[in-house]
């Protein structure tokens, strides 16, 4: 008796897998993607609330062991520490960062923005590093930064190396990079709703439904995988304050004006260090400043770490007003420096450190002005770690928001929203201060917005307009090889090897009017017809790459290759401005 063979099932499960990622991917391209998304989302906020956890474990464990009492108790060391632990942990990583390529240098909040606008999104491997081990390494030598901008650049990578490891369009990528960003930002703050409209306005800067959902999920998933770690605490711990008196409002609005001028020196501070920067060695800039932030420690060690232990100081009215200008001035000067060197630590920290020591002082002037009517001093520190933030990100909402689910407080948004825009417009407008994340690219000379069409073009795949009814051939053919091209009615000839597209109706015509024997061979450059140049592009391009790269080429159509198969169509010039004029 013959051995039967099992029939073989394996190429049919193959092929039906392809065609459902491919169909995956065909709809993950175009601008209706919702449902998809939203799992996205989900996968993204669980695996960047993970990586949090890790870089805050990174962080806190050996600071909880290293430090007396607590990990933010930096003041308790000896002034010994103070100098040498920031100036030789900067100066190390310094000469570590000296062997590593330089396109791994950047990192945080705004290496975050300018891959999304200016490289689809994709996040490189090599900064994710440097930011996870980096950012954790700058907080426990106590450099003055803050580990939120870690936090956004890892929840972004999160979304980002997601979606390439999926091979998703670029499109996606964007929004799955939104989704990191809210996720890390509540799992740092426990602040969900601030985590997602710090993704939509400082970020992706874009408002869609299909973008808002996504994020929202994604900021829930983190925060529940933050609180299954660390519990249901706050960062703060605020007293529960109000507004005293209407009459206090004028001095609130002046509160603002004052936070703006040192928001404007913030930014106009860390612009400087970022040019002088330029060009110079990480090893050195690094040494440089971390001997003015262990000169600046000695005298103010407030200024060490996240400073949140200083916050709470601030809030509960325990500081004095000078006390409260000298660290102002230290964490202004030594922040600014060490950020604006390429340090990779976070911004968002160390405003809310400032912006409560500018609205502690404005407080303590007020009692002294209106001893019975003002409020208390925690209530101008509120205030102003909300004007800071808005003022230097340019965010004015996120800061609101930020500090109203910081505190769960609403008696601060009515006076919050008064002195966070006049914080903002007078940064923006009096002192000609654009936010500082657009600032510090400019200075790189690369783009940080898009424009209405580009954001259109941006959130959607290249596969979406794909014209697949194509035949490729070569461009030496037979007339019957012509004539059978033809029976199947495509829309484009591509000559593959002269990166060419035919019109079939010209060599439609060309047969037609030249009775030529079946075997007669024609040269498919020599006939009279409509030609359009073209270039090969990955089928993960979105339309705006696309067109971008068809314009540095010149060309007027693009080829696109899949990685499951050789071609999967081509896009025109002319079907990509169709599709923004509809």
């Amino acid at each position: 008796m013959s051995q039967m063979t099992p029939p073989e099932t394996s190429p049919s499960l193959k092929h039906r897998w392809h065609l459902a990622s491919e169909g995956w991917r065909d709809q993950l391209s175009g601008l209706d993607a919702l449902p998809q998304l939203t799992i996205l989302g989900l996968l993204t906020g669980i695996l960047a609330g993970i990586v949090i956890v890790i870089f805050r474990l990174l962080v806190e464990t050996p600071l909880s062991i290293g430090l007396p009492g607590h990990s933010e108790n930096f003041e308790g060391l000896s002034s010994t520490w103070h100098f040498w632990l920031p100036f030789l942990g900067a100066t190390a990583f310094g000469l570590v960062l000296q062997m590593v390529d330089k396109k791994h240098y950047t990192a945080s909040v705004g290496h975050v923005i300018d891959r999304i606008h200016n490289h689809q999104a994709r996040l490189p491997l090599g900064n994710f590093i440097n930011q996870l081990f980096g950012g954790a390494w700058c907080l426990v030598t106590g450099q003055s930064v803050g580990r939120e901008g870690p936090a956004v650049h890892l929840g972004a990578g999160s979304g980002s190396l997601l979606g390439q490891w999926l091979n998703l369009p670029n499109n996606s990528l964007r929004s799955l990079v939104g989704c990191g960003v809210a996720a890390a930002i509540a799992a740092c703050f426990n602040t969900p709703l601030a985590g997602v409209i710090f993704a939509m306005e400082v970020v992706v800067m874009e408002y869609s439904i299909t973008g808002f959902i996504p994020v929202i999920l994604a900021a829930v998933a983190g925060t529940i995988i933050n609180q299954l770690v660390f519990g249901f605490s706050t960062v703060f711990h605020p007293p529960q304050v109000a507004l005293k008196s209407l009459f206090e409002l004028p001095f609130m609005a002046l509160a603002g004006f004052i936070v703006a001028a040192f928001a404007a020196l913030f930014i106009r501070l860390q612009e400087a260090s970022c040019r002088l920067s330029i060009g110079r060695s990480i090893a050195l800039r690094f040494a440089i400043a971390g001997l003015i932030a262990g000169c600046a420690s000695i005298f103010a060690p407030q200024i060490m770490g996240v400073g949140y232990d200083t916050i709470d100081s601030a809030l509960a009215g325990n500081m004095g007003l000078w006390l409260l200008l000298g660290i102002l001035a230290a964490k202004l000067l030594v922040t600014g420096v060490s950020l604006g060197v390429g340090m990779p630590g976070g911004v968002i920290g160390p405003l809310l450190f400032m912006g409560a020591c500018v609205g502690g002082a404005v407080g303590i002037i007020a009692q002294m002005i209106m001893p019975d009517s003002a409020s208390a001093i925690g209530f101008y520190v509120l205030l102003g770690m909300g004007a800071m933030m808005g003022a230097v990100l340019n965010a004015p909402l996120a800061a609101m928001m930020a500090i109203l689910e910081l505190t769960y407080n609403p008696n601060v948004i009515f006076p919050s929203m008064l002195v966070v825009v006049v914080a903002c417009l007078t940064t923006r407008w009096a002192f000609k201060c654009e936010g500082l994340y657009q600032t510090l690219l400019a200075v790189h000379g690369k783009k940080s917005s898009l424009t209405a069409h580009e954001q259109l073009l941006s959130s959607t795949g290249a596969r979406s307009l794909v014209d697949r009814k194509i035949k490729i051939c070569s461009a030496q053919t037979t007339a019957l090889q012509a004539r059978e091209l033809l029976a199947v009615h495509p829309h484009w000839i591509v000559l593959l090897e002269q990166k060419l597209l035919l019109h079939p109706t010209d060599l439609a015509n060309y047969l037609s009017d030249n009775a030529a024997p079946a075997d007669t061979l024609l040269d498919l450059l020599a006939i009279p017809a409509r030609r359009l140049n073209m270039i090969e592009l990955e089928d993960h391009t979105n339309l705006y790459q696309a067109l971008i790269n068809m314009n540095n080429a010149q060309v007027d159509a693009a080829f696109i290759k899949s990685s499951q198969s050789s071609g999967l169509g081509v896009i025109t010039r002319e079907s990509i401005n169709n599709f923004y004029k509809l």
